[in-house]
């Protein structure tokens, strides 16, 4: 779960930058707060991640227990560009991982946390 200030914008760079879908919404007006559930596949056959908007919140500081959140791709050169082509922020161009045959490259979301792409052989 990644708590974020803007739900538009963090919506469309998950869906619209990273590909990924809208899976479920839960609006909770009483409780100030807004879920939203997004992923490659449904929530029975992969990973999901949980947006959550909290009403009129601004800024948070990302914890320094937070690393990042990681998705693998197919051509990590490929997505990056596709991501800058896009408005997105690449902050670690795709590059081959010491010791390993994976190329890694990092992304940035609207509100600062870390994506890391992952391509394997």
């Amino acid at each position: 779960m990644l708590r974020v200030t803007n739900l538009s914008h963090s919506i469309d760079f998950y869906t619209r930058i990273l590909g990924m879908n809208i899976l479920r919404t839960l609006n909770q007006p009483d409780e100030k707060y807004t879920l939203v559930f997004l992923g490659y596949a449904a929530e029975s056959e992969s990973c999901v991640l949980e947006l959550t908007y909290n009403y009129g919140i601004t800024q948070y500081e990302p914890g320094t227990a937070f690393g990042h959140i990681a998705i693998s791709v197919d051509d990590c050169k490929a997505v990056c560009a596709d991501i800058r082509d896009n408005g997105g922020e690449v902050i670690h161009a795709a590059m081959q991982l010491n010791g390993s045959d994976e190329i890694i490259a990092f992304v940035r979301d609207p509100d600062g946390y870390q994506v890391e792409l992952i391509e394997r052989p």
